[in-house]
């Protein structure tokens, strides 16, 4: 019977087959909050963001589509995000958790300037100057946000395929992607409710609370997860050219 039980679990859990020995299902779904993260970093720069600046902040449907196409920008770089990791040397024998640490404080940062600087966008009540600074500290919060989501996404895909088996990992990566969509649905959801009756203060408080929610996540998700190994990052080995794996 519970034999049994276990097989019909596997057959009716979503991805419980994506758990191994080493890597049982409770630990791989706590790495995947930097997905849940990162999908609400995303629907909040195009979802959430992207009404509240043209509808309550009356700012150009213009200015607002370039806002939301710069964090694009910083997306080839996962490329060389992804080789620095790969070969990253340190004495702490860690060569995901500093870079996905890096996309955290990216991320934080940038939600945490963010609403002040769409308010200062918005123009209503303040000077010249005032409005142009809001142009670039809001183009600077969205890039920050989308290099934190790009970083983090990059490092912490590899950090699963690290800690799964070869067999599993499209079922790793699917499962990543898939809590991905469940983040952005679910803060969707939030987002819309918090601010239904749109104030300044509440834009405030909706994103710097995302700011420090997507810092709680990434401290759940990376906790104990890469074991330290100071004889792969040691910087005495041989690592390969980017231009090399490129070509």
């Amino acid at each position: 019977m519970v034999k049994s039980i276990q097989r019909a679990g596997i057959k009716l859990m979503p991805f419980a087959d994506a758990a191994t020995v080493g890597l049982p299902l409770g630990r791989l779904m706590r790495l995947t909050l930097f997905q849940v993260a990162g999908g609400m970093a995303t629907v909040l720069l195009v979802g959430t963001l992207n009404r509240v600046m043209i509808v309550e902040l009356g700012v150009s449907a213009t200015l607002v589509a370039i806002l939301i196409a710069l964090p694009v920008l910083s997306a080839p770089f996962r490329t060389f995000i992804g080789f620095k990791s790969d070969h990253h040397k340190s004495a702490l024998g860690w060569r995901r958790v500093p870079y996905i640490w890096i996309g955290s404080l990216l991320m934080f940062g940038g939600l945490a300037i963010m609403p002040f600087a769409l308010l200062l966008l918005s123009g209503d009540g303040v000077g010249q100057y005032a409005t142009l600074m809001g142009h670039f500290s809001a183009a600077l919060a969205f890039l920050m946000v989308g290099a934190g989501v790009h970083v983090t996404q990059t490092a912490g895909l590899a950090l699963a395929t690290d800690l799964a088996t070869k067999e599993s990992h499209p079922r790793v990566v699917s499962l990543m992607y898939m809590m991905q969509l469940v983040g952005m649905v679910g803060t969707g959801f939030i987002f819309g409710y918090f601010l239904q009756d749109f104030t300044p203060v509440k834009l405030i408080q909706v994103v710097q609370g995302a700011a420090v929610v997507s810092a709680i996540l990434h401290v759940t998700a990376l906790w104990k997860q890469e074991a330290r190994n100071p004889a792969r990052t040691t910087r005495e080995r041989k690592t390969e050219e980017l231009g090399t794996l490129w070509r």
